[in-house]
């Protein structure tokens, strides 16, 4: 079985992930469940480099070479993968996430109803967070699309790789892809000031320079939408500032505490009857946020998120809740994915 025969399996098999890795056959990720390809045997050191380097230009093989792993997206006959290519135990292995053709709406995802007012935002910063796997970039192209099918703007993304491809519409959207269109996360993201942008999607805000490229774009009058691994909305707080010496800490606070809009903390639960449903935890930017955050005191989040419901807020255990009583996820699903299991239990008693 070649690299596009397995691209096509697991096209076929609605799957979201793609593993090679030696001594393993083959396995798919269909419906957050790992899963063997059938009829396929586990794979040769040889066999393993062969399949993921078929994907790669020459300039790219260069690069993971030497850098021992490479990010990079793919144009195959099912559509775009984004791949990630690396070594381990001396052989290479490699993870391909599978992007659909088409972007799906915000209501078609069911995600939060604000994620609406978002998209009508003229300037801030709004997150979206949660682990790898749980569908933010899926969210995030789904706000993008709409700001691209509605309004007339530029539009500019600072991918790695880039992963949906947004259609010609009312909006100029500039994709930006790390290695093929810009070589520095730092650079692209001081460039785009001069580009004149409308709305900027970061990626990821992955160190210190691109969560202060991001927090400045935001302040300088223009929309910005990004990303980041943490699993509540609080902890997102405390990652953007805790990445700043302790001297810089206070100024931060209040560049945050200015430009934030919102967080959507996500995560994909296995639904009932198969396939996965989105659950979110939402914090908007509220006077009340804004001077919690600035006062340093974001242990206070949670407890604002508890009682805002009327302003769109909502905890990620509200939300597992509400998803049970619709019938979409289990109560042990719900269980298993809450941070506050007790949180939890009470709302599934009201």
């Amino acid at each position: 079985m070649n690299i596009q025969e397995i691209f096509s399996e697991a096209a076929r098999l609605e799957a979201s992930d793609i593993h090679l890795n030696v001594g393993f056959p083959p396995i798919l990720r269909i419906g957050g469940a790992l899963r063997y390809i059938d009829g396929t045997t586990p794979l040769t050191p040889q066999l393993s480099s062969e399949l993921a380097l078929a994907t790669m230009t020459q300039e790219q093989r260069d690069l993971f070479q030497t850098n021992r792993e490479i990010d990079y997206s793919v144009q195959s006959a099912v559509g775009r993968l984004r791949a990630n290519v690396f070594y381990q135990k001396n052989t290479v292995a490699a993870a391909f996430r599978l992007i659909s053709t088409k972007i799906r709406s915000i209501d078609e995802l069911g995600l939060p109803t604000i994620c609406h007012e978002f998209v009508k935002l003229r300037q801030g910063l709004v997150l979206v967070t949660g682990p790898t796997g749980h569908g933010k970039s899926t969210t995030l192209a789904a706000m993008i699309n709409n700001i691209n099918t509605s309004r007339a703007m530029h539009i500019i993304t600072v991918e790695d790789p880039v992963e949906y491809i947004f259609p010609i519409s009312l909006s100029i959207v500039s994709q930006r892809e790390m290695h093929q269109d810009t070589h520095s996360w730092n650079v692209a993201l001081r460039s785009i000031l001069r580009e004149d942008p409308n709305v900027v999607l970061v990626g990821e805000m992955r160190d210190l320079e691109t969560i202060s490229a991001a927090l400045t774009i935001a302040e300088t009058g223009h929309l910005v939408f990004a990303t980041l691994h943490t699993n509540s909305a609080a902890q997102t707080m405390d990652r953007i500032i805790d990445v700043f010496p302790e001297t810089q800490q206070a100024q931060i606070r209040l560049q945050l505490a200015s430009v934030l809009e919102g967080v959507l903390s996500q995560r994909l639960v296995p639904a009932v009857g198969g396939g996965r449903v989105a659950v979110a935890e939402v914090l908007t930017g509220t006077p009340a946020v804004r001077s919690t955050i600035r006062d340093g005191k974001t242990h206070l989040l949670d407890n604002i998120i508890q009682t805002s419901l009327e302003l769109g807020m909502m905890t990620l255990e509200g939300a597992l809740s509400r998803a049970v009583k619709e019938g979409r996820i289990s109560v042990e699903t719900a269980s298993s994915y809450a941070i506050r299991p007790e949180e939890l239990g009470r709302l599934m008693r009201i």
